[in-house]
């Protein structure tokens, strides 16, 4: 019975996570639409932050916890999974292509970011010297991603910079404007959900793992990354099926580098976060071979079509297969 409510914790908070997700980025970006803040703020900011949430309130969770295994597969995990797995299916549905340089550009951040992290991971140890490190990098990718996108977005439209930039979530938000007070209590239940949803969600991951014996590691890069990566995973089903496979790439690009630097960051800054071998062995290493590979195939080919889609969902049957014996 005990082992029951573990596994009903586990998929209330990962339901918890998803609406929590939604709700923080369709009333952050309703109240940058009130105060005129710009679209490229709120696509490098708020969404972004916003689609990371739940890895950054279950990472922090469950390091305060004392389960820093799940903090670490929680982000090696997701980042491995948006690649095989989301844009796997996105490819499945929709040809994804990649005709933004812009894009490309950040897949190399991507890597760099992954090269860095898995070197941090032979430490050992994640401090708080280099949490302030990986969110200082992140601030420094802004502030060089948005510059460069003004000047694009001012140069292709000649307004002042402050253009709408496209967006998946522009149309939504085209359609269904929110009101101030309801953009307002959407993101505050959005936060509160997030909450929650961490704590459940943590609280029966490692219920589970005690119970069948089964390392935290493994139910951090497997349940738990899988669970977190819900709002990214519903995104490019969303895009793909609209036929905004570009969305695709650059959600899933975006997420794996704050992933990286926002997360791993923010709550090594909070509570340092010790490392497991698996993880500098095993874990980061194939995260960065992924990453690495992305980036090669995508300068090689600009397109990810069906075969490749199935081909990178069965890599990722794989790597869940390989947990069992892990």
């Amino acid at each position: 019975m005990p082992m029951m409510w573990d596994w009903v914790y586990l998929a209330v908070g990962a339901v918890l996570l998803f609406g929590g997700g939604e709700f923080l980025v369709r009333g952050s970006v309703s109240i940058a639409d009130r105060y005129g803040i710009s679209k490229l703020v709120v696509g490098l900011v708020i969404v972004g932050f916003g689609t990371s949430a739940p890895e950054l309130l279950v990472s922090i969770q469950a390091a305060l916890d004392g389960s820093p295994d799940i903090s670490v597969g929680n982000v090696a995990g997701s980042n491995i999974a948006n690649v095989l797995l989301i844009v796997g299916v996105a490819a499945l549905i929709v040809p994804v292509s990649n005709n933004d340089p812009a894009i490309r550009r950040d897949l190399v951040v991507m890597v760099l970011a992954s090269i860095v992290v898995t070197a941090i991971f032979f430490t050992g140890e994640i401090g708080r010297l280099t949490g302030i490190a990986l969110v200082a990098a992140l601030a420094l990718y802004l502030g060089v991603t948005y510059a460069l996108e003004a000047r694009r977005v001012k140069a292709a439209n000649g307004d002042d910079g402050g253009a709408i930039a496209k967006s998946e979530f522009d149309e939504e938000q085209a359609q269904k404007p929110l009101s101030l007070l309801v953009a307002i209590g959407a993101a505050l239940l959005g936060l509160a959900l997030l909450v929650v949803g961490a704590r459940l969600m943590v609280d029966g991951a490692v219920g589970i793992a005690r119970g069948f014996g089964i390392s935290e590691a493994v139910i951090g890069v497997t349940v738990v990354a899988l669970g977190t990566s819900l709002p990214e995973l519903a995104t490019a089903i969303i895009a793909a099926w609209r036929k905004h496979a570009e969305v695709v790439l650059a959600n899933v690009v975006g997420s794996n580098i704050f992933n990286l630097l926002s997360i791993l960051g923010i709550t090594a800054i909070i509570a340092p976060i010790g490392v497991s071998q698996r993880f500098a062995y095993f874990d980061g290493p194939l995260m960065t071979a992924i990453a690495a590979a992305m980036l090669i195939y995508l300068f090689a080919f600009r397109s990810i079509g069906r075969w490749t889609g199935a081909l990178l969902l069965a890599l990722y049957a794989g790597y869940i297969g390989m947990q069992a014996v892990a």
